[in-house]
């Protein structure tokens, strides 16, 4: 039985929820770490992971979705996504915590020169000079911003710099264990998370955590926990939304709908997030950076089209040849 055609507004929506997902996850972290002082990133990524532990089962139960059964031979197929998967959860969010939101998301864009480096050591991609130059804009810019950041944190940025290395690296390797089709895209979500649960849990309590998380006095305030709570399932709809717009789009429209949510999250930090300092100079790069990441999606779109368009002329020629 064929699969039903993908409509253009489920296509649309499906952009459009990825976007407001990544947008979201991005505020209501900030707004947990920095503005009411949340001692414990970890506790944060504890929460996320139970939430996509828990989402997943329920779906599962209810039939919504489906994923392999635990057997014995499921971590190998697994590794090293689960450690990947957790350090990346972990960095991001120490990294959203010490960093001012405009520094951040173009710190973060340094993720796609380390994608493209992964890719092509373990997918063997290649990549066309115009797409090299454009990223290489990127870097240059956040490297101008980082020169004038009133705002410097040595921490934040290696948070960063790990969170860019983790973030290619789970990348590379979740479409290489997608590609082999064993575990499917939900149980890779589902095991990841279930098998670091206990292991970030030990984490929390060897750093004392998990003890500053429990005497935190804001967990009286009602708007504290349910922006808690907001980020908590965040941490799945983001990862949901991500696989949605891959699946009804494309990998290159989620990657383009990142560049151009990366932009809003850049000017809106500079005005709302109450921790930019603004410099000429800093200001300069970050808007090196932005129109780099914009040239960036034009052109891996336009190179998209072109190879569709290609391929579909070549099996045009193949039918008329067979005819």
């Amino acid at each position: 039985m064929a699969d039903k055609p993908v409509t253009v507004f489920e296509k649309l929506f499906a952009a459009g929820f990825y976007g407001l997902s990544s947008f979201l996850i991005v505020v209501v972290n900030k707004s947990v770490l920095t503005n009411y002082r949340f001692p414990s990133s970890i506790c944060v990524g504890i929460g996320q992971m139970l939430a996509t532990v828990v989402v997943l089962w329920v779906g599962k139960a209810m039939r919504v979705i489906s994923f392999p059964d635990y057997a014995e031979n499921i971590p190998l197929k697994t590794f090293p996504l689960p450690l990947l998967y957790v350090g990346n959860q972990i960095t991001g969010l120490f990294g959203t915590k010490r960093l001012n939101l405009p520094m951040f998301t173009v710190l973060r864009r340094f993720s796609i020169l380390f994608t493209m480096l992964a890719e092509g050591l373990l997918l063997k991609k290649k990549f066309s000079t115009p797409v090299q130059l454009t990223v290489l804009t990127m870097i240059f810019g956040a490297f101008i911003a980082a020169s004038a950041d009133l705002a410097f944190d040595l921490q934040g940025y290696m948070f960063i710099f790990f969170n860019n290395v983790l973030t290619a690296a789970n990348g590379a390797y979740v479409k290489q264990k997608l590609d082999a089709k064993e575990l499917g895209k939900y149980g890779l979500l589902y095991y990841n998370a279930l098998f670091m649960i206990i292991p970030t849990l030990l984490l929390a309590h060897m750093t004392g955590d998990m003890q500053k998380a429990v005497e935190y006095d804001g967990w009286s305030d009602v708007f504290f926990v349910c922006q808690f709570f907001s980020s908590c399932i965040m941490g799945f709809v983001l990862m949901y939304s991500t696989v949605l717009c891959t699946q009804h789009n494309s990998a290159l429209t989620t990657t383009i709908v990142g560049c151009i949510k990366n932009v809003l999250v850049t000017y809106v930090g500079m005005v709302f997030s109450g921790d930019y300092i603004f410099s000429w100079t800093n200001f300069i790069g970050l808007n090196i950076s932005i129109a780099g990441s914009l040239v960036y999606s034009y052109i891996t779109l336009t190179e998209e089209q072109t190879s569709i368009v290609n391929e579909n002329n070549k099996l045009d020629i193949r039918g008329k040849v067979v005819v």
